[in-house]
């Protein structure tokens, strides 16, 4: 009964691999998605005005364009940040997930995806 709640391995030849890395592999995830999202927001920060971007938001209906811009901005620059080097990660975590769907439903779903 044990071997059926053992998960199969993509690479059972590798399987001493998995087994040594397992420990690092949410570190990894956190490091790679703050890493991958901070230069997004240092490039929005740098380049985009809030007065540029807050009537995208606005457009959308969404209430206090302003402040949900200044938040976009923390979330895609400050807590990525944070969640990259492992500081407040929850918090990070909840703000740059909560980010995503909002940009998800809202922002990118007229437009579709590959699979649709």
């Amino acid at each position: 009964m044990a071997a059926r709640d053992e998960p199969k391995l993509i690479f059972p030849a590798m399987a001493g691999l998995y087994q040594r890395f397992s420990p690092f592999s949410y570190a990894f995830m956190r490091f790679a998605t703050g890493a991958i999202l901070l230069p997004h927001g240092i490039q929005k920060v740098l380049n985009v005005p809030i007065s540029k971007f807050a009537p995208n938001v606005a457009a959308k209906g969404l209430p206090f364009a302003e402040g949900l811009s200044y938040l976009t901005y923390f979330a895609e620059s400050i807590a990525a940040a944070c969640l990259a080097i492992g500081l407040f990660t929850r918090i990070a975590a909840a703000m740059i997930g909560i980010e995503m769907l909002v940009i998800v439903f809202l922002f990118q779903w007229q437009f579709g995806y590959f699979w649709t």
